[in-house]
């Protein structure tokens, strides 16, 4: 067993539990957008992070583990203000036309933008135009990608298809079909996962 505290709370976990599985069971929550428990735990989102003691930056939850005597901290100003600048990031690639979305009201984006009192954007928009085949029944609204990965993840692991990428890199990354082919050559089986 490992010891640590969380916000205070002194605990007692399994070796190679993660800092967000440790949280959760003392009901503390680390919000989350890009996290699947056992698919996707690959911190691509930057949501979940909290400051440990002894570390100049914040670390993701749920990417890592609780080490013995590790003091973590999941809501402080530093905290608050990496996670609201992450989630801003992450806005600034998406179409942030909440109002009209079918999602509106039912997205935790919009949650989370909500509780760290997002009102209005810093940054430019960088919005992909959606350059996907309308005929092909699957549908796909790359404005509203935010890059957590989860598609691919889904994709790869539990469908075992491979249909999804990531492409390009720094703000131009997206999602896409692997191997810059067309959806129609891929098999896809519109199992509905991504």
């Amino acid at each position: 067993m490992v010891n640590a505290t969380i916000n205070g709370i002194a605990i007692s976990v399994e070796d190679g539990t993660t800092i967000l599985e440790a949280a959760r069971k003392v009901g503390v929550e680390i919000p989350t957008l890009c996290y699947l428990k056992e698919v996707n735990e690959i911190g691509a989102c930057r949501v979940c992070v909290v400051e440990v003691e002894g570390q100049d930056r914040c670390v993701t939850a749920c990417n890592n583990v609780v080490q013995e005597g590790m003091v973590i901290r999941t809501n402080t100003r530093k905290v608050r203000t990496t996670r609201k600048t992450n989630v801003k990031f992450i806005l600034s690639q998406h179409d942030y036309e909440c109002a009209s979305c079918v999602r509106s009201g039912n997205c935790t984006l919009q949650s989370l933008a909500n509780e760290l009192n997002i009102s209005e954007m810093p940054y430019d928009s960088i919005l992909e135009k959606n350059k996907w085949d309308k005929t092909f029944p699957l549908i796909r609204e790359n404005n509203k990608c935010i890059k957590c990965m989860r598609c691919v993840q889904i994709c790869d692991n539990v469908q075992g298809m491979h249909v999804w990428d990531v492409v390009n890199t720094g703000s131009r990354t997206t999602v896409n079909v692997a191997k810059n082919r067309l959806i129609q050559e891929t098999n896809c089986t519109l199992c509905g996962q991504c």
